[in-house]
């Protein structure tokens, strides 16, 4: 990395960045009906309507048309598996240079797709981001090539931060702040860099997925930091290590950073449909959701909220997760487990209880007469997280034991397709939630790595779209073997959570149902 540049430096560069020969000027769009709802002037500017649905073009087409015509001879080469892979693919086409692209096996095909009709050579390598990035660099030594990456390199940043330029002129009036999201942090820096130059009043906020924070830990402990794993839920940002300039730019120049989780990304979403009918990536609508936690705790109005929309390549399979999720990201949803007696009426008196309110899910198995039935319910709500605590106190007063499930990522993810699945006098029986690769042959690298007299006793999946799949596996394993099942869970490297503490287990799969009313 070259001297650091300074923010006159980098204002200048975005002045002059050429990322115009393939990228447009997005609208900035006003979102009428959730800026009533905030009472805030809200607006999002549209990065997914760009030629690739991202931004990442303008970052990767300023990189490689400032390459020296020797460089652009022997051709660029990059790692990505979606967004970036589109922006340095179509760059390529358009100044007649070969460009590589390495993908991990995992990619949606869609993708992989995508960049070929762009001209690009997919090379497929390893099953994570990481593995294709190793190769991607193998690659550049043996081959010659330019390496073009995603987010720390400062011409990169300097084609991302024409987003801030634009907006600034197209909505000359007041602006509170701008909310970005962050994987690697090159959208943000660019933003930041021009918008802090000529307006230091605005604040810039960074947005994250709560679990793929690895921007927010790096300024928290004042170093760049490797998390152990991300979630993938938002893959545009699921980077485990930020840049180095990138950590620079964004330590000195955001005002905060917002972490958001599951459900608010799958709110936000909605929130951009609802008001524009564009369907947006859980990335895209990461800066949204972040706004909107914002605007609930600021209240005063000091001016515009502006949003970047960073993109729309969103597998359609995803929808129906997003729709899943969405009403209880908007506090529109109340996910409960009741327990009822297991007698005749039951049912009728809990309905009553309810006082007219929606069911928007039930699910319930019977056990035997002598066991409580459990019942996981779903209840529309008007009023938000305070009818919801209404709603619960109501029922405790009428004598029903709740347990508030709403914000159980094991519960809505696995358990309420599951409810009735208990098993009594299974024992030695602990629960794991993983993030399996979506690709032929994973499942059987994960049973091959137990050992064979450890009994697989539970098993959920679910495809939801995505280029990975969630998972939900119950393990028998003797006490003292349980950290050899760590040690062989680690090697295997897919991400995982020990879920068999988790109350929404207890409730509905264990066959211990005495030790989970307690």
């Amino acid at each position: 990395m070259s001297q650091a540049r300074s923010l006159s430096d980098y204002a200048q560069a975005i002045l002059t960045a050429r990322v115009y020969d393939v990228a447009e000027e997005t609208a900035l769009d006003a979102m009428p009906r959730l800026s009533e709802r905030l009472g805030r002037s809200v607006l999002l500017k549209r990065e997914d309507l760009q030629p690739v649905f991202s931004f990442k073009i303008r970052g990767a087409y300023n990189k490689v048309v400032l390459l020296p015509e020797e460089a652009r001879r022997r051709g660029v080469i990059c790692a990505s598996a979606g967004n970036h892979a589109q922006g340095v693919a179509l760059a390529a086409k358009k100044l007649g240079i070969k460009a590589t692209i390495v993908m991990p096996l995992t990619t949606p095909a869609i993708k992989v797709e995508s960049v070929r009709r762009l001209g690009g050579n997919a090379v497929l390598h390893g099953d994570a981001f990481d593995e294709a990035y190793a190769k991607a660099r193998e690659l550049e030594k043996a081959e010659g090539l330019t390496f073009v990456h995603p987010f720390d390199d400062p011409d990169v940043i300097a084609g991302q931060g024409t987003v801030g330029l634009e907006v600034l002129r197209q909505h000359p009036d007041r602006i509170e702040a701008i909310f970005v999201p962050i994987g690697g942090g090159g959208l943000a820096s660019g933003i930041a860099a021009f918008v802090k130059f000529l307006s230091p009043t605005t604040k810039v906020i960074g947005v994250e997925p709560v679990g793929a924070a690895s921007m927010a830990a790096a300024i928290t402990q004042d170093q760049i930091v490797t998390l152990n794993q991300v979630d993938l839920f938002a893959d545009g940002v699921a980077v485990r290590r930020t840049g180095e300039e990138t950590f620079r730019l964004c330590r000195e120049l955001l005002d905060e950073i917002i972490t958001v989780d599951i459900d608010g990304m799958c709110a936000a979403i909605k929130d951009i449909f609802d008001d524009t009918r564009a369907v947006a990536e859980p990335s895209g609508a990461l800066s949204l959701a972040g706004l909107k936690i914002y605007a609930e705790r600021k209240g005063a109005d000091t001016g515009s909220l502006i949003a970047i929309n960073s993109g729309a390549n969103l597998n359609f399979d995803r929808l129906r997760t997003i729709a899943d999720r969405a009403e209880v990201g908007e506090h529109r949803e109340a996910l409960l487990a009741v327990t009822l007696p297991e007698r005749p009426g039951a049912y009728r008196g809990f309905i009553r209880t309810l006082q007219g309110r929606g069911i928007t899910e039930f699910n319930y198995r019977y056990a035997d007469a002598s066991t409580p039935a459990q019942i996981f319910a779903g209840i529309a709500l008007n009023r938000g997280e305070a009818e919801k605590n209404e709603l619960i106190a109501r029922l405790k007063s009428e004598g029903y034991p709740v347990l508030d499930l709403s914000e159980n990522e094991m519960a809505k993810e696995h358990v309420r397709y599951m409810v009735g699945g208990r098993a009594p006098g299974l024992t030695d029986e602990l629960i794991y939630r993983f993030q399996f690769p979506e690709r032929p042959g994973a499942l059987l690298t994960f049973l091959e790595s137990l050992a064979p007299e450890w009994n697989i006793s539970l098993f959920h999946y679910r495809n939801h779209g995505a280029d990975y799949g969630r998972i939900l596996a119950g393990i028998q394993v003797a006490p003292g073997a349980r950290d050899q099942l760590k040690e062989r869970l680690d090697a295997l490297g897919y991400p995982y959570w020990d879920e068999t503490d988790n109350p929404a287990y207890r409730l509905f799969l264990s066959g211990d149902y005495e030790a989970a009313a307690k």
